[in-house]
Formats: C-alpha cells, sequence, structure tokens
C-alpha cells in the first residue's frame, strides 16, 4: 500500500466510525467530508471506491440495523432470524458453493509436513489481501497491512509446509468475493487446518445469510454447546480464511459491532456493503 493508499484508508476508517457515532444526527455528505479535512465530491468517490457502498447508503444502513435491533429485542435466537430472511431480495446464500474438507488428524498433528503451499498478495478495496492453497484448496485468507506479519501468520499455521510465491485458481476463485456476480464463479474448496470443535463453528458461519448477523451465543446454540460462547469467540477469531468464511457476521448479543482481526471500521464496512446488496431494493443510492 503506497503513502496515498494509506492516507485514503486512514480517512475512510475515520469516516465510518464517525458514522456509526453520529447516525442519530442523519449527518449530511458535506458534513462527514468537512470532518474528514475532504470536499464532498472528493470523499464520495473514495469512499465508495473503499467500502463498496456510497456514504449515504452507509448511513441508511447504520441506521437501519439499529432501527431493526430494536424490533427484534426478546428474539430468542438471531440465527433463527437470520435463516428465516435466507435468501430474501437481491442477496444469495453464496457460501452454498464453498466446500469445507478438513484436514485428518495426522496432517493437522505433523504441522503440514508434505504440504506444499503457494501464497500471493492482491489488492482489494478494504486493503491489500494474502491468500494461500494447497492443491486441494484454499488454506488460509487474510488482509496484510504489513506483509512480513501476514505472511509470518500464515506460516505459523503450517510450520512444516513447503513455500512457494504464486497465485492458482482457488486463490483467484477466492478473489471473487469482491465481484458482483461472485456465486456464478464455480465451487470454491476449502482445506482448513482445526479442531473438530473449530470445523464445527466455521461451519456454522458458513450458513448465515449474506446481510444477515448473529450472535456468538447463537452459533453456540447451533452446534449444540450453549454454554460455550467463549470457547466460539475463540474460534471464530480463529478462522484461517476471512471473508468467505464469516466471522464478520457475528457480533455481540448488546448488538455492538465487537471487535475484528483486521479492524473494527473493515468489519462495520463489510457488513454496510452485504447490506446494501441484500437490501438493495429498499434503501436509495
Amino acid at each position: 500500500m503506497n503513502a496515498q493508499q494509506q492516507t485514503n484508508f486512514e480517512r475512510i476508517r475515520k469516516a465510518i466510525e464517525y458514522i456509526y457515532t453520529h447516525y442519530r444526527q442523519q449527518p449530511a455528505l458535506e458534513d462527514i467530508a468537512r470532518q474528514m479535512g475532504m470536499s464532498p465530491f472528493h470523499f464520495q468517490r473514495i469512499f465508495t471506491e473503499w467500502a463498496g457502498v456510497s456514504p449515504k447508503k452507509f448511513l441508511q444502513y447504520v441506521s437501519l440495523e439499529n432501527a431493526k435491533k430494536m424490533l427484534r429485542e426478546g428474539r430468542s435466537s438471531l440465527f433463527d432470524a437470520a435463516m428465516e430472511t435466507g435468501l430474501s431480495g437481491t442477496g444469495r446464500l453464496h457460501d452454498l458453493f464453498i466446500r469445507v474438507e478438513g484436514m485428518t488428524p495426522g496432517e493437522y498433528k505433523n504441522g503440514g509436513a508434505g504440504l506444499n503451499v503457494r501464497y500471493s498478495f492482491h489488492p482489494t478495496p478494504l486493503g491489500r489481501i494474502l491468500t494461500a492453497s494447497t492443491g486441494k484448496g484454499l488454506c488460509f485468507m487474510g488482509f496484510a497491512d504489513e506483509e512480513v506479519a501476514a505472511l509470518n501468520e500464515l506460516k505459523a499455521l503450517f510450520p512444516q509446509a513447503k513455500w512457494e510465491e504464486g497465485a492458482d485458481v482457488h486463490q483467484q476463485q477466492a478473489l471473487h468475493f469482491f465481484e458482483p456476480d461472485r456465486e456464478s464463479q464455480g465451487e470454491l474448496k476449502l482445506y482448513l487446518k482445526g479442531t473438530d470443535f473449530q470445523l464445527k463453528v466455521w461451519e456454522a458461519l458458513l450458513k448465515i445469510p449474506e446481510g444477515c448477523l448473529v450472535t456468538y451465543g447463537d452459533i453456540a446454540r447451533e452446534i449444540g454447546r450453549p454454554q460455550a460462547n467463549r470457547a466460539v469467540g475463540t474460534a471464530v477469531g480463529s478462522n484461517p480464511v476471512s471473508l468467505w468464511i464469516p466471522c464478520h457476521r457475528v457480533i455481540r448479543s448488546t448488538g455492538l459491532i465487537g471487535g475484528y482481526h483486521w479492524g473494527s471500521f473493515r468489519k462495520m464496512a463489510l457488513i454496510a456493503r452485504e447490506s446494501s446488496i441484500t437490501n438493495n431494493s429498499s434503501l436509495d443510492d
């Protein structure tokens, strides 16, 4: 990420935080742009490029979600509510075409010995991403603000593997996440290293429809471990394939967005982006 991209990145991060903090005042485009020290035209262009939706639509999303939260108070399960809305509107459950293949216990134990892992860095609207894959599927996808740190994090998952820089078909398919027609790109295979418990949590995450949110408690109940909220939170946070295994769709029971490994502003942007797609008919540009 060059200096100008980093500057824009920080501006959009601050803008997203400002919108979440001041949505009750319904700030105009000019007000938000002024806070960022930018012209409305330039701010609109940069924000849409980075967040994937216009500032106005982002603000509408935040307002709508808070209204919906007030209306759904008392629901026993947000997971059930999410399932009810399933494939409504223009959105589709794109995770339907993802196949999860967990490593064997032996492969898990030996730290990837004998595995050949290819990796590559790619620019995206929300920052640089590191992807990695074996011959069986995508095994890692995460934002890489610091390339060396991101690569070290990846290699720690497979300390005994052989490494080669370069992209392949699995990585190219994973990058379709940011494209409007990603559902038509074919099957994306995931090759995951995790415990049985982690794999159950990650599979539950794959069931959350695009544009919907659930809580950590909902996930715990879904996998039959209603008292394991804390362990579920840890498993969600250790998800090695971000975006496609949508840990950004899990929030706290209080309705707060909660933490995210690559920054809460990215989580907010991803949620708003997906909500704007699935609720396109009810939100004006």
